[in-house]
C-alpha cells in the first residue's frame, strides 16, 4: 500500500465505513421463507478489525454480502462510506463497490493468465484508469511479495496467492476491506502470516477490516468479535481476546443451535 494518503482516506477516518440499520434479509416466499438476517443494527469503527463468527446458517455470509452491497436487504438500510445504498441503482452501486470496497476471498480468485502485478493492476484497469506501476509495486511490497511480481498464480504458493489477492484489494485504497474466510485454504503457519498482514494494515494505515471466519484463532487478531445466531447478534466481544475465550463463547452458541 502506498504511504501517501489518498484523499478518500480522510473520509474513511471521519465517518463509519459501514452502518447497518434494522437490516432484515429473507430468501424465498410463502412457507419456504428463510430469514437469514433478523433486524440487525450494527456499525463498524474506522481503522479497526472486526471478526464475524457464528454457527453454520447463522447469517455470517449474508451479513457480509449486505454490508458490502453485494446483496440488498429485504428491509432496513445500509450505508457504505457514508453513502446510503438503498437509493443507488445497480450501476451506481457497482461503481461505489469498485472505488470504496476491497474484497479478499478464501479461493483467492486470481486470473490465472495474468502475473501477480497484472492481477493487482486489474481493478484499476476495470475502473478505466491507467495503473501506476509504482502503486502496483508498493501494494505488492506492502504484503511482502514484490519479488514475485512477474509470477503467475500457478507459480505461487497458496499463501503467496492470498498475498497477491490482498494487494489487489488494497491498490484502490478502499474505505473498507471485506475478507471472507481469508485463511480457510491455508495452513496454520501461512494463516498466521496473512492475519499478521491484515492486523498490520489496521495498525499502520488505519485500514478498516471486516472478516468472516469460523476460526477462533483468526478472530483473536480482531479488535472486536461479533457472534451471530439465527440471523441476530447473539454476543459481542469488544476487547482483544484469546482464541480460547472466543472458542468457548462460540461453543455456547453452537450448543443452543
Amino acid at each position: 500500500m502506498p504511504t501517501t494518503t489518498h484523499p478518500a482516506a480522510h473520509s474513511a477516518l471521519s465517518q463509519r465505513p459501514v452502518e447497518l440499520t434494522s437490516v432484515t434479509k429473507r430468501y424465498g416466499t410463502g412457507g419456504s421463507t428463510v430469514t437469514a438476517l433478523d433486524d440487525v443494527t450494527l456499525s463498524f469503527a474506522p481503522g479497526t478489525m472486526t471478526a464475524v463468527m457464528g454457527p453454520s446458517g447463522s447469517g455470517k455470509s449474508t451479513l457480509l454480502q449486505c454490508a458490502a452491497g453485494l446483496d440488498r436487504p429485504t428491509s432496513g438500510s445500509v450505508a457504505l462510506d457514508g453513502t446510503p445504498l438503498d437509493g443507488l441503482d445497480e450501476t451506481a452501486l457497482t461503481l461505489l463497490r469498485r472505488d470504496r470496497v476491497g474484497f479478499v476471498f478464501q479461493a483467492f480468485n486470481l486470473v490465472s493468465a495474468l502475473t501477480a502485478a497484472q492481477n493487482v493492476a486489474l481493478p484499476l484497469l476495470l475502473a478505466g484508469h491507467r495503473p501506476d506501476p509504482a502503486a502496483v509495486t508498493a501494494a505488492l511490497a506492502e504484503v511482502g511479495i514484490a519479488d514475485r511480481a512477474g509470477h503467475r498464480p500457478s507459480q505461487l504458493s497458496g499463501g503467496q496467492q492470498q498475498r497477491v489477492a490482498l494487494a489487489r484489494a488494497l491498490v484502490t485504497r478502499p474505505a473498507v476491506l471485506f475478507a471472507d474466510e481469508p485463511t480457510g485454504a491455508l495452513d496454520t503457519h501461512t494463516s498466521r502470516a496473512v492475519l499478521a498482514l491484515l492486523r498490520g494494515l489496521v495498525d499502520r494505515h488505519a485500514q478498516t477490516v471486516i472478516m468472516v471466519t469460523h476460526d477462533p484463532a483468526a478472530a483473536s487478531w480482531a479488535d472486536r468479535v461479533i457472534l451471530l445466531a439465527d440471523g441476530r447478534i447473539a454476543d459481542e466481544i469488544t476487547t482483544r481476546s484469546g482464541a480460547e475465550t472466543i472458542a468457548s463463547r462460540m461453543a455456547v452458541l453452537e450448543e443452543r443451535a
